[in-house]
């Protein structure tokens, strides 16, 4: 006799645990769920998790120094010009000169 879905998913959610499987989830924004078509698509890969399997698989086998630069977080880094240097000190002097007395010279010994 056929097994119905309650006894289908009880007799998976056995084999799962006795396997000791662990479900992750987690929450993207669009632009990662395009990335992950992106690369899933380039290698066709259907399957969200055998994808996120292959990198973590992959990742690890590069080992501490050979991972690092795929799991390094991009940060985006802001380098002030000389030019709006300069136009931010002589506009904060021309504050200075119109409304003295509040300027900070802790800094100064």
């Amino acid at each position: 006799m056929a097994k119905n879905t309650q006894e289908r998913s009880k007799k998976s959610a056995e084999k799962a645990a006795k396997a000791g499987e662990e479900e992750l989830r987690h929450k993207v924004r669009p632009g990662i769920r395009a990335m992950l078509a992106d690369l899933m698509r380039w290698h066709g890969i259907t399957v969200i998790s055998e994808a996120i399997q292959n990198m973590v698989i992959n990742l690890h086998a590069l080992g501490p120094e050979g991972s690092a630069h795929a799991l390094k977080s991009p940060r985006h880094t802001f380098e002030i010009s000389e030019n709006v240097a300069r136009q931010f000190h002589n506009e904060s002097l021309r504050e200075l000169r119109a409304d003295p007395g509040d300027e900070n010279t802790a800094h100064i010994k």
